[in-house]
């Protein structure tokens, strides 16, 4: 059974900084695409950052410079660096893994930055 596990939100100040972590279980994130995605309240889910299998990074345009995604293949787990977080940045963040077999989700951590 795959399981993907978030932790690492929490509240934080504007400036700071906070890194989630997406621990897998039942897969190996090496095989596949990892996402990291957001919703923000009353707002659509959105893809904030992903790593593939070869290691090629994606982020979006508003975190890019700010954000970092790696991976640990020996922990099998995924990273979210989040620098310099703004206001905007708050949301429910989770992390996604497809792979050729499916894609699943994460549970959810919840980022708060406060102004």
């Amino acid at each position: 059974q795959v399981q993907l596990v978030e932790s690492g939100g929490g509240l934080v100040q504007a400036g700071g900084s906070l890194r989630l972590s997406c621990a897998a279980s039942g897969v190996r994130l090496s095989i596949g695409t990892v996402g990291w995605y957001r919703q923000a309240p009353g707002k659509q889910r959105e893809s904030v950052a992903s790593i593939t299998s070869g290691g090629s990074t994606n982020y979006a345009d508003s975190v890019k410079g700010r954000f970092t995604i790696s991976r640990d293949n020996a922990k099998n787990t995924v990273y979210l660096q989040m620098n310099s977080l703004k206001p905007e940045d708050t949301a429910v963040y989770q992390c996604n893994v497809r792979t050729l077999y499916g894609g699943h989700w994460g549970q959810g951590t919840r980022v708060t930055v406060s102004s």
